[in-house]
């Protein structure tokens, strides 16, 4: 039996995808209501495919607890936040499931780490904690690394399809956990050791980070000098070996938002393009709060309460709203001592700001001029609604010939 520790946005598809599987499976989380609402037939989230695999996990026998499970095999998948400050990883979340886990796991257990932690956590911070409640390494218990590699809005799909990496201590336990990710997985899957696979994550993750803060300031140069960022863009990537990203509103999620820091709070004098790159995203939601500015400025609109935010998630077509560049942008604003501006989004059901919107034509009707903050199916299907606005759009997705339309 494995038990997956932590039932959030990568825990609970896991733990789904391998009890539909055939593999028996118990999901431990320390929210009672998370735990609550799956015992009551229904998901935490909304996402592609994942009621499915829910009903077929059901289906399948697994249960969910807010108990840890005495067994050999846990998957932990806790959240993995970084000190605002140092830049650091902050491992509580993951060391206070290692001290539980050792609480109850039989001897020889195996703990497979999922969550994403910078090069050298488990030298660091796990194996400290381990040998310091009795436990021998390699003997009483195995560590284990395998960052997730997934992506909201297409989760289901990419569990299945992605490749995996295992960092193990000893090809032995690489491979037994190798055969575990393998009952669903249809990618490659590559052993390697601990700290390898702990950096490779965050290495992916910095590489799109730095790919997109390199759009984002093109973006500025664009507008400082009244040219078209994605005009340019699309003649670039003409090139056979160009392939420049489009800009946006802001980076969201838990990951490339958050990853990279990891690389720049350990090695601070060596990660300079990193540290410059978040910067930059960091920075893009003032960028555009800048713009709205401009823009409110040209058109006349003198109250900032005609004028509305589309979109709280951190991307299209998920209710995702963890680092959202929409909430960064209100967080911002507030800076300036102005009333915070409306929002609306169709996929978030749950208030995450003050003057949020639950009908569409409600907001509309108050509004002057729109932003789009995000991409969503909705707004695609809906232009004919803001003919009448002003709207500056942060994605390019608006028709080119829709007036009243500003761009980067």
């Amino acid at each position: 039996m494995i038990n997956v520790v932590g039932l959030g946005y990568i825990g609970l598809p896991t733990a789904l995808m391998l009890a539909s599987h055939g593999v028996d499976v118990v999901g431990t989380d320390c929210n009672a209501q998370l735990v609550a609402t799956l015992n009551s037939g229904r998901t935490t989230f909304k996402e592609d495919g994942l009621d499915e695999l829910f009903q077929n996990a059901l289906k399948a026998g697994i249960r969910f607890t807010t108990d840890y499970q005495s067994t050999d095999i846990y998957i932990v998948s806790v959240p993995t936040p970084y000190d605002k400050f140092s830049k650091k990883v902050d491992a509580c979340y993951v060391i206070n499931a290692i001290k539980d886990v050792m609480r109850v796991c039989e001897h020889g257990a195996t703990v497979v780490i999922e969550s994403t932690i910078s090069p050298g956590t488990i030298d660091r911070y796990i194996r400290p904690v381990v040998e310091a409640n009795g436990f021998v390494i390699g003997r009483d218990i195995h560590l284990v690394h395998a960052p997730e590699r997934i992506i909201p809005g297409n989760m289901v799909y990419e569990l299945l399809h992605n490749n995996r990496t295992i960092g193990a201590d000893s090809s032995a336990v690489g491979e037994t956990v190798k055969g575990i990710y393998a009952s669903f997985c249809q990618g490659e899957i590559v052993v390697t050791d601990i700290r390898t696979a702990e950096m490779t994550k965050v290495v992916e993750n910095t590489f799109r980070a730095v790919n997109i803060a390199f759009a984002n300031e093109l973006a500025r140069i664009c507008r400082h000098d009244h040219m078209d960022v994605y005009e340019i863009i699309r003649i670039c990537n003409m090139h056979p070996r160009v392939n420049i990203l489009k800009p946006g509103p802001g980076v969201g999620g838990h990951c490339i938002s958050v990853d990279p820091w990891f690389l720049v709070g350990d090695y601070p004098q060596l990660a300079k393009v990193i540290d410059e790159s978040m910067k930059t995203n960091d920075s893009q939601p003032t960028f555009v709060l800048n713009c709205i500015h401009e823009i409110m400025e040209e058109r006349g609109i003198t109250d900032n309460r005609r004028v509305g935010l589309y979109g709280l998630t951190y991307k299209e077509n998920v209710d995702d709203v963890r680092e959202s560049p929409t909430l960064q942008l209100l967080e911002a604003q507030e800076h300036h001592l102005a009333r915070p501006l409306k929002v609306y989004d169709p996929l978030v059901e749950k208030n995450c700001a003050k003057y949020q919107y639950h009908d569409f034509d409600e907001f509309l009707d108050e509004l002057d001029m729109v932003v789009i903050m995000v991409s969503h199916d909705h707004i695609l299907q809906n232009f004919d609604k803001l003919k009448d606005k002003v709207v500056l759009d942060c994605c390019n997705v608006c028709p080119k010939d829709m007036p009243n339309v500003y761009r980067f």
